[in-house]
């Protein structure tokens, strides 16, 4: 049973910054789901009125404040049109923990999720032993016969990658040197899913980062960044998880670092923001994050020496550009590459509808959120749509392949790495075949 008054302090603490917002609409046509619904609960003016309206309580913390905390896809554009500066990130964080503490998560969904996020999730040998499990079943055509009996399942199958062998799904290196004259040293944030079904990216970015002068150590001790915990209310966890990441990128064994580098936008704005988790401890490690692109951008890309000839969409993970604020630097990046076509979008900068475990528990607007970037990508016809984050490059691989369109879905890290004559990325990626 929950503690009664945990739950009003988690209650108290969302009028912490509703106070800040002016109510001037502005950031009304930025929000998803405002867009697509046209009501005022379902905009981040609306959901922060209801904030307010539970923390004095004139408002029930009921079941119409859950599902309107429930449906906001966390994508932040409303922080980018602020003129006030409303971390409604932060804000919508505390009302989705003082929800699942009045015990209104319900349903299958919440509660499967989590499960996953507390028992498998952070376990990596668990993690590993279920991706196994999944790549078993994709061999076996199980995966494609329980999603013919089972709508989620069939949802769950066309986001989910061929899952690669063992082999290839095994821990970075503790240390990789670079390569030529060094210029200092960074760790890199490994990340939990990542290794599963995103390895190629890191140790492409290791690579990268090493053709740029760079050592790369990844400290063991590091876990899961907590993002999809928080996002889920469940802050508990991901404060225990931000303090095993601080003590991991802090052990005096690795030596100065001059940033903890991510590829993943979510997890990196998740350290990025470990303060507001750690207030008065965690400053030091939030101001030595770093995307991966936007810290190869800040010390000066060394140009590569190959070419790509292909014509290329960027598009802006939410996380990276309305979270941390970085949007030209991969952009920059890519317009490096000798040959590659740097083509604009209409819609680069919205929110592709994945939203960590939302395109599973929210599949019908998580469509709906994606079908205009998907519009929008088909009329650039690009040969590849390149973006930095996991979640997005699922949920954009997924739509990609129902629309039927010839694209390739990247990270941009993997073209810098073809770019640098990798005989390695070509053989992993089959860049060199396009």
């Amino acid at each position: 049973m929950a503690d009664p008054a945990s739950g009003f302090q988690l209650e108290a603490s969302l009028l912490e910054g509703t106070l800040d917002c002016v109510h001037c609409g502005l950031c009304l046509s930025a929000c998803p789901t405002y867009r697509i619904t046209g009501r005022e609960n379902s905009s981040p003016r609306g959901r922060v009125y209801l904030m307010r309206g539970v923390a004095e309580g004139a408002i029930e913390l009921g079941p119409l404040f859950a599902e309107e905390l429930a449906l906001c896809l966390g994508c932040r554009a409303c922080e980018s049109e602020c003129p006030s500066g409303v971390q409604f990130g932060a804000m919508l964080e505390k009302g989705r923990a003082a929800v699942a503490e009045a015990g209104l998560a319900r349903g299958w969904g919440p509660r499967l999720e989590g499960f996953a996020l507390r028992h498998v999730l952070v376990h990596p040998r668990r993690l590993h032993g279920l991706i196994s499990l999944l790549g078993l079943a994709q061999g076996l055509a199980l995966d494609r016969l329980a999603g013919l009996l089972l709508p989620f399942i069939r949802r769950a199958r066309s986001l989910l990658p061929r899952i690669a062998p063992a082999s290839e799904r095994q821990r970075l290196p503790a240390f990789t040197p670079a390569r030529g004259e060094c210029r200092g040293r960074v760790a890199l944030l490994e990340g939990c899913v990542m290794p599963e079904l995103f390895g190629h990216v890191n140790r492409a970015t290791v690579r990268v980062l090493a053709e740029n002068g760079y050592d790369v150590v990844v400290p063991r001790q590091q876990g899961c960044c907590g993002a999809l915990h928080a996002h889920a209310g469940d802050l508990s966890t991901a404060r225990e998880l931000a303090e095993q990441n601080l003590a991991a990128f802090a052990a005096e064994e690795y030596g100065p670092l001059d940033a903890v580098v991510s590829n993943s936008a979510g997890c990196g704005a998740a350290l990025r923001e470990v303060q507001q988790w750690l207030p008065g401890r965690g400053e030091d490690l939030a101001a030595k994050v770093r995307d991966v692109c936007e810290w190869l951008d800040e010390v000066g890309l060394v140009p590569p020496a190959g070419r790509l000839v292909a014509r290329v969409c960027y598009d802006d993970p939410c996380h990276l550009v309305h979270a941390q604020g970085v949007g030209a630097a991969p952009r920059r990046l890519l317009g490096e590459i000798e040959g590659l076509e740097l083509v604009g979008h209409a819609d680069a900068e919205s929110c592709c509808g994945a939203a960590g475990t939302y395109n599973l528990l929210n599949p019908v607007m998580s469509a709906e959120v994606l079908r205009p970037k998907l519009d929008a990508l088909e009329a650039a016809a690009p040969d590849w749509i390149a973006s930095g984050n996991p979640g997005c490059l699922l949920q954009l691989r997924a739509g990609v392949e129902e629309r039927g369109l010839g694209a390739r879905v990247v990270h941009p890290v993997e073209l810098l790495d073809y770019a640098y004559g990798n005989a390695q990325a070509q053989a992993e990626d089959g860049l060199a075949q396009r």
